[in-house]
């Protein structure tokens, strides 16, 4: 497992290995937010990689994050509450051809990006 943590560890510089991680996701593919904690080393971190992204809303001014790109273990768009409009995030993802159905991404397994695999 590859980590890009700074040594300190330290809270920022989890959220900014979140952002990073999910900016590496391909238009077109999901993670979730268990599997990036897994590759930082945070196994039960998921709830962390949440509050990251919610940390890199568009309005505080960081470089654009992809956050639609990453759903809960199940392929269900629990974050989307966390966008503009609670469409917002299914809109992305459709616009990236992402199928959605019922607020879950459809062929989700397919479409699957494990950080663990793809970046090693």
């Amino acid at each position: 497992m590859k980590t890009l943590a700074d040594p300190s560890g330290t809270q920022r510089n989890f959220f900014q290995d979140v952002h990073e991680v999910v900016r590496l996701i391909p238009a077109g593919r999901v993670s979730t937010y268990g599997a990036i904690a897994h590759y930082l080393g945070a196994r039960h971190g998921a709830r962390m990689v949440g509050y990251a992204l919610i940390a890199a809303a568009p309005s505080l001014g960081l470089e654009q994050v992809p956050a639609q790109r990453v759903v809960n273990r199940n392929g269900l768009l629990t974050g989307r509450h966390h966008f503009a409009t609670p469409t917002a995030m299914q809109e992305a993802l459709e616009a990236e051809g992402v199928r959605v159905q019922d607020d879950q991404v459809v062929e989700f397994k397919k479409l699957f990006w494990d950080p663990t695999t793809e970046l090693m």
